[in-house]
């Protein structure tokens, strides 16, 4: 895949060494040449010194080619209008933005623009963290949340199965954790299958 990450702080580093790592073709603009450096030397994409709402910058940067574009700069306004250009201008099949301020959300969705915003999913967590027991995780998919729980069942449940995993609302069992690590979809479980004593039970929700 041809992409193209605009914004070279962390978020923008650790992506762009992750698809270079894999094999992606991965180009990086940002207006500071020494965040660039962060890229290391091992980096194999191209790297673009400019003005990301610049035109002329991101068709240097091989815009016209791109396959996504992923717009993480510290600065919302300079995310939605990079991303729109990429949309309306460049016509670049998937764009993709992250957003400081969650309340901007619906401005970003009304452009058809999906969004990553770090504060809700930090909040999310944190909240999860204090009000939850259990270990949480999210992912984000457009403007839907949907949280991870790993329970620990307690001797009560153990050698019993998984209709006795006790749930939350709107909650359901997405797989179950063997203690090699081993990770077991639901759907491929048999009804009758029993809770072991190192099993982890994988849970997820709608969280937003």
């Amino acid at each position: 895949m041809n992409v193209m990450i605009v914004g070279c702080d962390k978020i923008g580093v650790r992506l762009a060494k992750a698809l270079n790592r894999y094999g992606h073709y991965v180009a990086v603009v940002d207006r500071d040449p020494g965040k660039l450096e962060q890229l290391g030397l091992n980096f194999s994409g191209v790297t673009v010194v400019g003005i990301p709402v610049d035109q002329e910058v991101l068709q240097n940067a091989g815009i016209e080619s791109c396959d996504a574009l992923v717009a993480v700069t510290n600065d919302d306004n300079v995310n939605i209008m990079v991303s729109q250009m990429a949309l309306e201008v460049f016509k670049v099949p998937r764009v993709v933005a992250s957003i400081v301020d969650p309340s901007r959300e619906t401005v970003f969705s009304h452009f058809g623009i999906r969004t990553i915003c770090p504060t809700r999913l930090t909040v999310d967590t944190l909240y999860s963290v204090m009000i939850d027991k259990d270990d949480p995780r999210t992912l984000s998919f457009d403007n839907c949340t949907v949280g991870f729980a790993v329970k620990h069942p307690d001797k009560s449940i153990r050698g019993k199965t998984l209709l006795h995993v006790p749930l939350r609302d709107n909650e359901e069992i997405f797989g179950v954790q063997k203690d090699s690590g081993e990770i077991i979809l639901a759907a491929k479980l048999p009804p009758e299958y029993i809770i072991d004593e190192g099993d982890k039970v994988i849970c997820c929700r709608v969280v937003d």
